[in-house]
């Protein structure tokens, strides 16, 4: 059976992305690439938002605000072509035009119970925040993990990644910091009905 890690690279105040900042806010150091290149193969779960955006890097669009890809944003969209990728939309056509991405119009909730079920490798989501709510509320997701860059986005912050989110209480499995600045945590999540210590009125 295959695990499903929704994977944040965040603020911390919890944005994705921040309106004039380079990637990874300009702060990634020698360790903490040395541990993206050491990841384990993995197939990458997308909506349409998140492949028009990565699809375009991979084609040699530069985010805005730069005149040319960083080499370490270049080997990261690299890797990213190189990697199985699912696309959950009803707007995008066939074919997509990015190496090793398959189109589906299926449910993803569903698509997603049954590629865990039938599967035996690591599944992880990239960007798309939707989906990941999604997942997250159909108790699919097995592992969730944030980057959390130390930079506090709050007049030009994008993306806020929590918001519409349920309440999930979460178990610490790992946690690790980088480069002296850049910290890592990962959790087994647990989506709550209502608080632990609420009750009815």
């Amino acid at each position: 059976m295959s695990e499903l890690l929704v994977d944040f690279i965040t603020s911390l105040d919890g944005c994705a992305s921040g309106e004039g900042w380079p990637g990874f806010w300009g702060l990634e150091g020698p360790e903490y690439l040395a541990w993206l290149g050491e990841q384990p193969e993995v197939t990458y779960l997308m909506g349409a938002n998140t492949y028009r955006l990565m699809s375009g890097f991979a084609a040699g669009e530069v985010p805005g605000g730069q005149d040319e890809f960083r080499p370490e944003e270049e080997a990261s969209v690299d890797e990213l072509t190189q990697a199985s990728k699912v696309v959950f939309s009803s707007s995008l056509q066939k074919p997509l035009t990015w190496a090793n991405s398959t189109l589906v119009r299926d449910d993803a909730v569903e698509t997603v119970r049954a590629m865990k079920a039938s599967g035996s490798g690591l599944l992880s989501t990239i960007g798309s925040l939707s989906l990941c709510r999604s997942l997250l509320r159909a108790g699919l997701v097995d592992r969730f993990r944030v980057v959390m860059f130390p930079v506090i986005t709050g007049a030009t912050g994008q993306e806020r990644i929590y918001d519409g989110y349920p309440d999930i209480a979460l178990e610490m499995i790992e946690h690790r910091t980088f480069d002296g600045r850049i910290q890592l945590v990962e959790y087994k999540p647990t989506v709550l009905e209502h608080p632990p210590l609420g009750g009815s009125a």
